[in-house]
């Protein structure tokens, strides 16, 4: 969350940023609860004060006048306990509209309405150029007994499937490769809960705003987590670091659950928006450094881009747009890559920047000389799957049916350089 004090300086700035956003948040109703709150509190404070020096000057007054003064203090007892429960309720409200305040983007974030509006930078790679009628992931599957879809939909309900002989290990081979991958770049490799509380989805930022989106366990009061970002980046919440751990980097291979409500009708075929999945994510949590952040920015997003070279996938870098950002992002890059069915390049990555968005509400801090200061977030995915797949396997199909393995993979799958043969 922003801080209450750089709201009330930056008043315009963080209008102008909902707006950019399309985030509807009333900021001047925000500004009037905080103006409340600080009065009655500091009203509050006076009375106790009161009440202290009073109480003791008591002792000291004639009989006769001890009793007045007993109801004078009786009345600032009452109009203080008053007050806390007024204030209270208050400070409930308050907190309430202050979680849905979004962050203000960076200047650099384009203006624009939704993904359409998302800003090109830069491709890379060539989409392949078939010299025979090519086929979507649905029929490559199928044939080669990688994807079943119909039991999926038997065992679990729509928008679920099982991956079957090499669909299962192909799938696995990306995740390890994503995984080794970042482990030999520093990254700690973490396993995590997927089953987590309310607090680690509020100071995540996907709460409140995003309880549609999520599978929750009302017995127990968890919730399934859509991304592992979610436990790692909660992994130091309440917790004061060294500056000199900083930067933390870490890594993790889960399972991710996203109910995808309102999406019905939409992207219905295939296993490009589906309920269950698996997602290999990099989380850094370092100093509050805008520069530093912005290193770290780049270096997530290179390292899932030198995935998709590895797998030999064409894609291109966009510049996400203000009405596209959520709620925390400071700035935002997805990554699309190229899927021959869908004719275009579609979303497989998003690497996020946070600055100190998510820290505040998990009071995730470290100490430097002066004093303690919230850190910086930022994550990105390396490879989620089945969508991974979706490229993967239309962009290597062969003449003969087969599908021809990246050598990046071949370790992963016993050698095998192809699928089908």
């Amino acid at each position: 969350m922003l801080d209450l004090r750089f709201i009330r300086e930056n008043a315009d700035l963080v209008r102008d940023g909902a707006r950019k956003k399309r985030i509807d948040v009333d900021i001047d109703a925000l500004l009037r609860l905080d103006a409340e709150v600080r009065a009655l509190s500091h009203r509050g404070d006076e009375i106790r004060s009161e009440l202290k020096t009073r109480g003791k000057e008591i002792a000291t007054l004639p009989p006769e006048s001890r009793s007045r003064a007993g109801e004078q203090l009786s009345a600032r007892k009452a109009e203080l306990k008053e007050g806390d429960e007024r204030l209270k309720g208050l400070r409930d409200e308050l907190r309430g509209l202050h979680l849905r305040v979004p962050n203000v983007p960076a200047p650099e974030v384009p203006e624009g309405a939704d993904d359409a509006d998302n800003l090109e930078l830069r491709r890379e790679g060539e989409p392949p150029a078939f010299d025979f009628e090519p086929l979507d992931h649905v029929e490559l599957g199928q044939r080669l007994g990688l994807l079943d879809l119909e039991r999926g939909v038997k065992v679990a309900g729509t928008r679920n499937y099982f991956l079957t002989g090499d669909g299962a290990r192909l799938e696995r081979a990306v995740m390890n490769l994503a995984l080794d991958m970042l482990s030999e770049r520093g990254f700690m490799p973490l396993s995590v809960p997927v089953l987590v509380r309310y607090p680690a989805m509020e100071g995540t930022a996907y709460f409140p705003g995003g309880e549609d989106q999520a599978y929750i366990c009302e017995k127990d009061d968890l919730y399934l987590a859509g991304t592992a970002e979610v436990p790692i980046t909660s992994f130091h919440s309440d917790e004061i670091l060294a500056a000199e751990e900083l930067p933390k980097k870490y890594v993790a291979w889960s399972y991710c659950f996203r109910r995808e409500a309102g999406a019905a009708g939409k992207d219905t075929r295939g296993v490009y928006r589906i309920h269950q999945f698996q997602k290999v994510e990099q989380v850094v949590i370092c100093a509050a450094d805008r520069e530093a952040s912005d290193r770290y920015h780049r270096e997530i997003l290179k390292n899932s881009e030198d995935l998709l070279e590895k797998l030999e996938l064409p894609y291109r870098v966009v510049e996400v747009c203000g009405g596209d950002l959520g709620v925390p992002q400071y700035r935002k890059y997805d990554i699309e890559t190229w899927m021959p069915s869908r004719g275009k390049y579609s979303e497989t990555h998003s690497a996020s920047s946070f600055h100190d968005f998510q820290a505040r509400r998990l009071k995730l801090r470290y100490r430097e000389e002066g004093g303690t200061r919230f850190c910086f977030t930022l994550n990105n995915t390396v490879a989620a799957s089945p969508r991974i797949l979706i490229p993967l396997l239309e962009c290597h199909q062969q003449k003969d049916g087969t599908i021809r393995v990246p050598p990046a993979l071949r370790p992963y799958l016993g050698g095998k350089s192809a699928i089908g043969e």
